[in-house]
Order: C-alpha cells, then structure tokens, then sequence
C-alpha cells in the first residue's frame, strides 16, 4: 500500500498539481462542510424531486437509497480514498489500471458524464435558488426577474466571481452548511411535532398504500424500481474524495510525509461516513414529512412546493420570518453548490485533457475556461428552461455513472489480492449498473446531454491531439556514460545520426545510409527508438542508453512517439557539444493519410517530415536547427 500511495504522489506532482500549502488545509469536518455543499444541498430539491418520482411510495424508495448510500457508496469511496490520496478519484484509478488508449478513452468518455454531472449542478442548483426566490413574497419584489432571468443572473454571477478570485471557500463553506442544517432541523423537528400532534396524517398514508399496492412486498418491488429516480441523494462522494489533498493529516508540526498521507486517508474516512449518516437522517426524515404534510398538487410544476418542498414546510410550519431565512440560505448553499461544481471543472479539465494533448493551451488557464464552462451552462439552462425537475435525469445519470466507475475501479483493483471482499465490490458494481441503466432508461435526456458532452470531447481531443502532435513534448533528455561518450568520441565538427528501425539490419541500414545520402566513412551514430505507451502525450524524460553492437554504435530510447524522440534528442546534442547535428533517414512507401494516423495514435509513421516539423517549431532560427537529411 505504501508504494501505491508514494506512486500517486509522485504522479500527482509529474501531472503539474502543486501539494496544497498547510496552510491551505483543514479539520475533516471543515472539509466536508466543503463538500456537503454539494451533497447537503440537495436537500432544497431532492424531496420534492422524489415525491414526483414515486408518490406515496417516496418514504420506502428513500429507505432502499439511504442503505445503497451506507452499504454500497460508503465502502467503495471508502477504498477510493485509500488507493488515490490526492484526490484523483476513480478516473485516475481507471486509468492506471487500464493502460494505453482503452483507458484514457474510458477516462475521455466517464469525463464526459463528469463535465454533465458538474454543469447540471452548476445549473440545476442555480434554477432551485430561483424557485426559492421567485416562490418568496420578499425576495421576489426584490428581485423580479422570473425564472429564467435569475437563473441567468446567479449563473453569470457564479463565472464572474470565479474569474475575479474565489477564496477562503472553506470557511465559508462552515457557515453555510451549519446554518442550512440547524434550518433542515428545525423544519423536520417541527413536522415531527406536527405529525405526532395528529396520526391521521400517517394512517391516511398507509391506508392509501395498502390501496394501491395491496401488500409490503409489492410496495418494495416497485420502490425498488423506482429508488434510481432519486439517485441525487448520493452527489457527494466523488466531490468527497476530490476535496481530500484540504484535508489535514496530522496536527503535528513534524509529521512525516507518510503520518500526513496515512492521517488525510483515516479523517477523509471519517468525512466520507459522518457526511453519509447526517445526509441519510436527512433524506428519510424529509422524505417523511413532505410526503405527508403536503399535498400531491404541490409537488407538481407551478405548485407552492415544487423545487422547494422543506421550504414550503418551513414557511408553513415556522411562519414567514424564519422561512424567508431559509430561503436565504437555501438561496446561499445552492449557488455555493454551483461553485464547487465549477472548482471541480476548474480541477477536472486541466488535469487530463492537456496532458493527453487532447486540449487547447487555454484549458490550462482559468479565466478562458471559466467562460468556456459559464456559457455551456447557460446553454444547458436555456435547453431545460431552467426547470429544477426536467435537469433531475441528467444530473442523476451523471451522478450514477460516476459511481459505478468507482465501484469498477475498486472491484479491479481489489480482485487480485481480497478473493472474499471482491464479490462484495463486484455485487455493488452490478447494483450501480443496474441503478444507472433503469435512469437512463426511465430518463434517457440524462444520457443525450452526456452524450454530447462525450461526443465534444472525443471530437475535440482527437483534433487537439492532431494539432499539437509537432509540439516537442518531452522536457528532457538524459545520456548515459556509453551515449556521452559515443558522442564525444566524433572527431567532426557535425554529429551525424542515422535512424534505425529496432531489429533492422546495421550492416544493410549503413550502406544504404551511405549510399543515398553520399557519405564516405563518416563517423555515424545510429539511433533507435522504440514506441512506449504512444496514448500518453508528453513525457517528463527520456533516457537514452549506448549500446556498442559489433562495430556500430547504437543510442537506444523508449518514447510515446518516434519522430519527437529523434528532435528532442538532436536538439540535445546540438546544445550539449554546440555542434551542428543532422539525422539521416529514408523516405516511407505508403497511403501518407494512414501514415497520419498512425502516428498521432499509434507514435510512428512518417517520420521525417514530421521531425521536420517539429525542429522547425522548437528552433525559430534555420541555421541554428538540426537539420533532416532525407532520400
């Protein structure tokens, strides 16, 4: 375990993710303030969203999520925690365990449900906060805007804040869940009073179950089918685990790098469980008073309730005062909702596509995404017409495949080494899968939206990844003692290196050099290149190793692409000896558009004029760049 946990740190810091300053860290329970704005909020719209969903039979599908929430969602992000210390998640899980092209592929498409899941959180939380302030007597002379426009208003406000600067957004964060659950209690403690006050409530209930199903079991067969439709009960773990590298492993001024690594995974643990019992309580109570106390008009669109069934009850049971204060910090942790969905694009994008080379330069750079990110969300809420119950299948489908990848992820990692805990992880696989695909096929604009989302991303990064191929992409070039010395041994003032198919024939390969290029026993280098994992995009180092081979000396390297090796190598040379180095190679036979595709996927093809290329856009200056000798 403790290489696992060394090599994520390592990776994490070669991916470009500076280690957050101590200071920038805090108590899991401040933390998980963080992420419960995303998980807690969903309390505004969930209990409303499962009353359309299953009716009466709302309080039982409720129950079958909250044990899918402690049996199923808790262990596996539980062993998440474990195996990616640094907040990569499952995607990065995934993509260790699949190497090469399958799994940055599956990376690209799950990116895809994630960029859904995040931008309808950004816009389904934004659409909640105007239900609340459009269904508000106060709030709505103050803002009359309608729907839409405050929907537009809180959303272009949320890029707005982030393009200025978002910080201290963990004490914040403190502030608003504390407040929004002591208001979530109150409200449920006085529905409990209510409902105990008049059991009327609760036997009208059960008897109009009985009606309409007849028996317990057919009351839980079909809650059983109707439970995915609240799947946004379970949004907070993959943010749970995204927000652990905040997380303070040790309070000791001297812990070692593995005390602090070991504490973050222990209270992340203790995040992931506290958060998962506050929000489970929660769910059943709230799922209990509305579906009694309110009425099944309500719930539907234009009803007092929709979108806001726990602020209806509060206006109703705590009186106006206290219920526009709730609708104050429903307002609040909403939109604050939004912004840690947006920290998570922030985070998501720049960590995979650029590294692939599946992005522009700009992704990089926060502002340009920040606009990018608030125009696609406000294109997703002119689509749904900002409407809290029509955006619910897309968010849970995104929700849904999330953690089904989790519980892959953990299932593959754990399937060699724990034979008895590996059908547990494989049996909550199958429940996952089977959730998500009983939403999709109860709501499939969950899968349309993710689907395009998928398709831009495919169809980007393939372009991107086409764009930037002649970039040099790897950052150094290191020469073993036999390569220094086969360099420094050429007595001309020109280092000449042929390139070498690995396996070919020197003798054959020497004399054609010879003959085409019209050479006369120079001293020649010759260079082999073998293609690695040709998925991956830029490479920290290349290691370059000397090898005598009867009379020929040969530089050997591994690389994700061919034709950039054999630059980043000649512009090494030429810095190292200050000698003018040149490469001879020999014209491919064959479709040159297959030969494109050959390299871009697969890291060989034509390879001189692509070396060409890319000397030609690393050295700006012609007589100083290495030059290619083709024939």
């Amino acid at each position: 375990m403790e290489s696992e946990d060394q090599s994520s740190e390592f990776n994490a810091d070669e991916h470009g993710h500076k280690p957050h300053p101590k200071n920038d860290k805090g108590p899991w329970w401040k933390v998980m303030c963080l992420t419960g704005v995303d998980y807690f909020s969903t309390l505004g719209y969930q209990p409303g969203i499962a009353y359309i969903a299953a009716g009466l039979l709302s309080p039982i599908a409720t129950a079958i999520l909250v044990l899918l929430t402690l049996f199923g969602a808790l262990p596996v992000y539980y062993k998440v925690a474990t195996y990616s210390p640094n907040g990569q998640g499952s995607l990065a899980m995934l993509e260790e365990l699949l190497t090469s092209w399958r799994g940055k592929t599956l990376v690209l498409v799950l990116l895809g449900f994630a960029a859904t899941d995040f931008i309808i959180t950004i816009t389904l939380s934004a659409a909640d906060a105007a239900a609340h302030i459009t269904a508000n007597p106060i709030l709505s002379k103050i803002l009359p805007f309608g729907q839409m426009g405050l929907t537009t208003l809180l959303i272009l406000l949320l890029g707005a804040i982030f393009i200025k600067g978002f910080g201290e957004a963990i004490g914040l964060s403190v502030v608003l869940v504390s407040v929004y659950l002591v208001l979530n209690l109150a409200t449920v403690v006085a529905a409990g009073i209510e409902l105990s006050h008049s059991l009327d409530h609760f036997s009208k209930w059960s008897d109009q179950l009985l009606v309409d199903h007849h028996s317990i079991w057919n009351m839980l067969g079909i809650s059983m089918v109707l439970f995915p439709k609240l799947a946004l009960g379970l949004s907070g773990f993959e943010t749970g685990v995204a927000v652990m590298p905040l997380v303070k492993g040790s309070n000791r001024a001297d812990a070692s790098a593995e005390e602090e690594l070991k504490g973050r995974i222990d209270h992340t643990k203790k995040l992931l469980l506290t958060s998962a019992l506050i929000m489970s309580v929660f769910l059943i109570a709230s799922s209990f008073a509305t579906t009694l106390l309110i009425e099944p008009a309500d719930f539907q669109e234009g009803g007092a309730a929709n979108g806001r069934a726990l602020s209806y009850l509060c206006h109703k049971l705590l009186g106006e005062v206290l219920g526009t204060v709730y609708d104050l910090s429903s307002i609040s942790i909403l939109w604050f909702a939004g912004a840690s969905a947006m920290a998570g694009l922030l985070n998501l994008v720049p960590r995979y596509l650029p590294r692939y080379g599946m992005a522009p330069d700009w992704a990089s750079a926060k502002n340009p995404l920040v606009i990018f990110l608030t125009a696609v969300a406000l294109a997703v809420t002119i689509i749904f017409k900002a409407n809290v119950d029509a955006q619910a299948g897309a968010y849970a489908t995104g929700v849904l495949v999330l953690i089904t990848s989790a519980a892959l992820a953990v299932t593959l990692k754990v399937w060699a080494s724990a034979k008895i805990a590996r059908f547990s992880y494989a049996l909550i696989t199958l429940i996952f899968l089977y959730t998500t695909v009983l939403n999709i096929k109860e709501r499939p604009d969950g899968l349309h939206i993710a689907t395009f989302f998928i398709t831009a991303i495919l169809l980007t990064s393939i372009i991107s990844r086409a764009l930037r191929s002649t970039e040099l992409r790897i950052r150094e070039v290191v020469l073993d003692s036999t390569a220094k010395q086969f360099i420094k041994d050429d007595p001309d003032q020109e280092i000449r290196l042929v390139a070498h198919r690995p396996g070919g024939d020197l003798e054959k390969a020497e004399q054609e050099a010879m003959t085409t290029h019209k050479l006369h026993n120079e001293y020649l280098i010759f260079v082999e290149v073998t293609v690695s994992d040709a998925s991956q995009f830029k490479l920290r180092q290349v290691i370059v190793r000397g090898e005598q081979v009867g009379r020929f000396r040969v530089l050997k390297c591994t690389s994700p692409a061919i034709p950039n090796a054999i630059a980043a190598l000649l512009l090494h040379v030429r810095d190292a000896t200050k000698r003018q180095a040149h490469i001879y190679m020999g014209w491919t036979e064959g479709n040159p558009l297959l030969y494109v595709i050959r390299f871009i996927f697969l890291g060989e093809g034509e390879t001189a004029p692509v070396t060409r290329e890319i000397l030609r856009e690393a050295e700006v200056d012609p007589i100083k760049r290495p030059k290619v000798h083709v024939g």
